[in-house]
């Protein structure tokens, strides 16, 4: 019983998986479609087990936005992860995808205690969001590989994308989330689900 109830009170958020991020899209990330692959496989698992599944699009609204633009193919989700009839989707406007959105009040009218996270970008949307997920009393699970960034600079030091999602992923692991690799998560999924 206490693993049915785990597993209805479980559910999978998909972040910014859009056009914008891939290939020819207005801000490509390194890593987009292997990362669109391994949360393809983790949206089919929940679609098998019929677990609750939200999927989060970021639409920009400012003026000076370079991408997600209104109107746009960019803002469409990435086929890979197309939304089915029945799960949810969430407008955002914000890095944190509780910010200015219904998504909380859905979760809670669905009893949801534990989220499982994958997507993009993992210094920006996907770290905002575990955060505030944390912060609001959700246990959170984040997979590595199912995320995805881009290298970033400051103070005239460039820091590859590949030390961004380490640095990012180890930062929200132990406190604000269970980071587990694809893998782990494969053998896991029993006690987490």
């Amino acid at each position: 019983m206490a693993h049915e109830e785990r597993r209805l009170n479980t559910a999978l958020l998909l972040i910014d998986i859009q056009k914008d991020y891939f290939p020819d899209g207005r801000m490509e990330l390194d890593g987009a479609l292997e990362a669109a692959k391994i949360a393809s496989e983790v949206l089919r698992l929940f679609r098998l087990s019929k677990m609750h599944i939200y999927h989060v699009h970021h639409v920009s609204t400012g003026s000076t936005a370079s991408f997600f633009i209104p109107g746009t193919d960019g803002i469409l989700p990435h086929p890979l992860v197309t939304p089915e009839e029945g799960e949810e989707i969430i407008i955002k406007h914000n890095p944190n995808s509780f910010l200015g959105t219904d998504l909380l009040e859905k979760l809670k009218s669905n009893n949801i205690k534990n989220i499982v996270i994958v997507g993009m970008m993992t210094h920006m949307c996907v770290d905002a969001t575990t955060r505030a997920a944390h912060d609001l009393g959700f246990l959170c699970t984040v997979i590595y590989e199912g995320c995805a960034t881009k290298s970033i600079s400051f103070d005239d030091k460039h820091v590859s994308s590949k030390d961004v999602q380490n640095a990012f992923m180890a930062s929200l692991n132990g406190t604000y989330a269970h980071v587990l690799r694809f893998s782990e998560f494969l053998l896991k999924m029993d006690d987490l689900l």
